[in-house]
This record gives C-alpha cells, structure tokens and sequence, in this order.
C-alpha cells in the first residue's frame, strides 16, 4: 500500500478527507495527519509517504514552504494541494515545487478521485522503473565476472582501442589492472580436449574446464598478480601481473609447473602451457598472449604436458620438407605386400620426417597422415577385404581429433598395420583356394592334352600368375602336379588286368607309350609292365 500523509490546520478537513474517500481502491493508506507544516515534516521524516495531500495556508510553515523542504528530503514523494484560496501566486509557486495538482476547497470527490487516479498511476509507473533499475542492477551483478571476462578476453586478443576508454572499463568492472604495469601472459592448452569432447557430456565438459579455470586463478593468485580465463576451446588464458620484479622467470615457471601438476592430480587431465614474453603496457599483453599461444601450439612435434617458452622456440631451427609421391608409393606397395614389418619402419621414417617439418606444421602432418589412411583403405577396397573394425573412417576422426604428431603416429600405424594383416590374410585363403582349385581342373581334365594356359584360363588368371602361385605354394610347378595326378590315375587303372597298356596310356594323357613308359619308370622307379606284374 502506498502511505498517504494528510496536512492542514483545520479538524474537519483532514476528518473528512481521510474517512470520505475510498483510498484502498488506489492502493493508498491514509497512515497520518497532522495540523501545520513543523508537525508534517516530523511525520514525513518518520513514514516516507508516497503521497502528501497538504492546505496551502497554515500557521508557523505553510504548504509551499512544507513542499519545498519536502522536495529536498522525499523528491519522489507525490504532493497534491488544497486550498481555498483562488490565488495565482499560490498556483505559480504550486508548479515550482512540481506538484502534482491543487485542488479547491471544497473538495469536490469526483475531482478528487480524477487526481487521484492519476497519482497513483504515477506511483506505479515510478514502482515499475524502480523494480526494472533493480533488476537490471543484479543482473549487472551477475552478470559482471562475464564483462569481466570479455574485456580480458578483448586486451588478450589486442582489442583495447584507446587506453583512457581502457582505464574508464577497469574502474567499472573493479579489475586491477594499471595500463603502464609489467604484463606476461601464459596459455594452458588442455591436451586430447577433442577426445575429451567426445567422451563427456556437455555439462561434465564445462565443469571440468570450469574447475581448471579455477586452478589456475588459485595459483595465479598465490604466485603473481592476474587473472584466469577460458580463452577457447579446451585453452585457459592467465593473464599476469608483476610487481616490478627484476626477474620472476623462475617464479613464472613455477606457477606453470604446479598448474600443470594440479590438473593432473586433482582431474586427471595434462596440460601444454606455453608462455609469452614479458611486456610493459597492457596494450601490448597481446603479443605475449599471441606468443604464449603459438608456444602451446608447438605440442603437436614437442609432445604433450609440456611448458613450453618462446626462448627455446627461438632456439629450434626448423626445415620445410614435403612428402614425395614416391614415399607414399613405396608405403602403399609394402601395404600391398602386406611387409609389416618393412611398413612400420617405413611409417617411423615418414613420422620423422613430418616431425622435423616445422615450417609445414602440423596440419600438414594430418594431410598427409589422412591421405595414407585413404590409401589403406583403397586397397582393402580394391582387394574386396572387409575393413578392420577401426575402419578408415572411424581412423579419420581419430586423427582429426589428435594434437601431437606422435598420437598420429600410433593411430595410423595401427590402422596400417591391421590392414597390413587383412591383406595377408587374403593373400593366403585366396592362395589356398587357388590350389585346391588348379587341383580340380588337373584332376577332371588330367586325360586331355593340357597346357598351363588352359588352367590359367579356368581359373581366370595369366598363366605367369597362375605357375608362380602354384609354385610359391605347393613348391612344384603345375606340369609337375598334373605328371602326378596323371601318373597316380595309371596306377589304378594298371591294377586292373582288363586294361590294355595302350589303353592305359591313352587314358591318362599320353599318346606316345614310349614317353609314357619312361616317365612312369621315372616316377614309379618300374615300367608300367613291371608294375602290373608286381601286384600280380
């Protein structure tokens, strides 16, 4: 309810208008009344009304003096006048003191109620802004660590336009942060965050990044000056602040380190810091966030888990090598072969080689990792093999999801050496298959006058093919294999005395029985005669 304070010398009047009008329709309470202004200023320090229905003309203070006191004290208070007296000075002063209407004795009620209508509007709509400033003050609050944040974010990345709108934004968001102070910025990169991705909800992913952060601000604040902030995907910025130090190097490294060993310890997860160069100005934090960052990159060749600074960046000198087409022949020729043991030398050489390719970077270390996979997989496709349960696809995003060259290394060479044994394995069923099936053809078409191409052809491979399978398989070659099956087939026949010898020979292939004897001779160590007659 709104609070109504009633002022004027005379009984009757406060009497009538505090009991004649229905004020709690407008969500008004008459709370007090008093007879002068000395007594209405008392009451007004002790209530607060919202609204002061006040005479004109009273003993000691009057209505216009009470008005102007009570604009210094209460200026959102709502002030209405009564009087009865029609005077232009009066009315002039009235609007001075900003009321809200003046109303003649006697009061007319349906005049009364038309200003009143309107007051209490007005104290609504003030009750309104003053909820919306409110709220928009605690969302201000609330939303203050992420103001915070953007403008960190803004220096990090070398947004700060002019240092006096600089200085005006730290005051506001209560950071500490002296533009002319000596600035270093570090990167903790949180390594296999790809995977991590993978294997966390989105909820489990921000806490845990959430925690980090918070590691990192605790050790910030216990070594140094500054502030934690996550700066991007699975990055932590700490933007640090000395105090004038000779050299805090070691103190720096420090801090790195037991951030570092802290996320390990306490979330089981590794971290790549890189470290920036220390700057005067927070204007130029930039560039140290810029190298911080680039040192944090180089985890791809240096390996993870590391604290990397810009000095021993400085030291390496990098090569610009590219991968030649003839290397990636010779890796798919060895695939082919399936040489597992010359493809993981051969995938050793490659990776050492895309290691010390600093200049290419890492991208061009996946590029040409993915292009192998392809490879791998084109093979099993040409092949017919069905692909290894980490099929190339499967492999793909393995890879695109690694950040060391070495965590490549392992993926691929995995892929490559399932493959390896996938092709091998075809190799020796399908070698298998093609004896037993080179034996059928030998054994139905043994009494024909058989060549090695007329095998080839039933089983549809060139007869160069076909002998060296054969050969590399069974350790003798097709003719060979085709003399015992015809020489094992006269045997049989030969036990039988109602075949003829001629007969003997012709059924087994041989027109000319002379060659025929001595070939059986050759094989049997007796001519067919002889061995006739030693079964009899």
């Amino acid at each position: 309810m709104y609070k109504l304070l009633i002022v004027d010398d005379e009984p009757t009047v406060r009497h009538g208008l505090r009991h004649y009008f229905d004020w709690a329709e407008f969500g008004i309470e008459a709370v007090e009344e008093a007879d002068d202004g000395d007594t209405a200023l008392e009451a007004v320090a002790r209530i607060r009304p919202d609204l002061v229905l006040t005479d004109v003309r009273m003993p000691a203070m009057d209505g216009i003096r009470l008005s102007r006191e009570l604009r210094a004290s209460c200026p959102d208070t709502k002030i209405v006048f009564v009087s009865g007296h029609d005077d232009a000075d009066y009315l002039k002063s009235a609007l001075q003191v900003n009321a809200v209407d003046y109303i003649f004795k006697p009061v007319n009620l349906q005049e009364l109620r038309a200003v009143i209508e309107r007051v209490a509007a007005e104290l609504a709509s003030r009750d309104r802004e003053r909820l919306l400033a409110r709220d928009m003050q605690v969302k201000l609050r609330e939303s203050m660590p992420l103001l915070r944040e953007k403008f960190l974010l803004s220096a990090l990345q070398g947004g700060l336009i002019t240092l006096s709108g600089a200085q005006e934004r730290i005051r506001f968001l209560e950071l500490e942060l002296p533009v002319d102070a000596e600035y270093e910025a570090i990167v903790v990169s949180l390594d296999n965050y790809a995977e991590l991705r993978d294997e966390k909800s989105e909820r489990d992913l921000q806490l845990l990044v959430y925690a980090a952060t918070n590691i990192a601000q605790e050790l910030i604040d216990r070594y140094a000056s500054g502030y934690a902030l996550e700066s991007g995907a699975g990055e932590i910025a700490g933007l640090l602040r000395w105090s004038g130090e000779d050299d805090p190097g070691e103190r720096l490294l420090t801090l790195a380190g037991d951030i570092r060993d802290n996320l390990e310890r306490w979330l089981k997860i590794g971290a790549t810091i890189g470290v920036g160069s220390r700057t005067t100005g927070l204007s130029k934090v930039c560039e140290s966030y810029a190298q911080a960052r680039e040192a944090a990159s180089r985890k791809w060749y240096l390996g993870r888990n590391r604290i990397i600074t810009m000095d021993s960046l400085e030291a390496e000198e990098g090569r610009e090598e590219r991968i030649g087409h003839a290397r990636i022949e010779k890796l798919t020729a060895l695939l082919r072969a399936g040489d597992g043991k010359g493809l993981a030398d051969e995938v050793r050489e490659l990776f050492a080689r895309l290691t010390g390719n600093r200049a290419g970077g890492f991208a061009y270390a996946r590029n040409v990792s993915l292009q192998v996979a392809l490879l791998a997989d084109q093979l099993l496709l040409e092949l017919g093999i069905e692909p290894p349960p980490a099929g190339a696809s499967r492999v793909w995003e393995s890879i695109l999801k690694k950040d060391t060259v070495e965590d490549i290394r392992e993926t691929l060479e995995g892929y490559a050496m399932s493959v390896c044994a996938a092709v091998r394995e075809r190799r020796y069923k399908r070698t298998s298959n093609l004896v037993e099936r080179v034996n059928a053809v030998l054994a139905s078409r043994y009494a024909e006058n058989l060549s090695v191409a007329d095998v080839g052809r039933e089983v549809y491979l060139s007869p160069t093919y076909v002998s060296l399978l054969y050969k590399q398989e069974t350790g003798r070659t097709i003719n060979e294999a085709l003399t015992l099956v015809r020489i094992e087939k006269a045997k049989e026949l030969l036990r039988d005395p109602r075949h003829k010898f001629y007969d003997v020979c012709e059924a087994v292939g041989y027109a000319d029985p002379s060659y025929f004897t001595k070939l059986f001779k050759k094989m049997t160590g007796l001519t067919p005669k002889a061995y006739r007659d030693r079964l009899e």
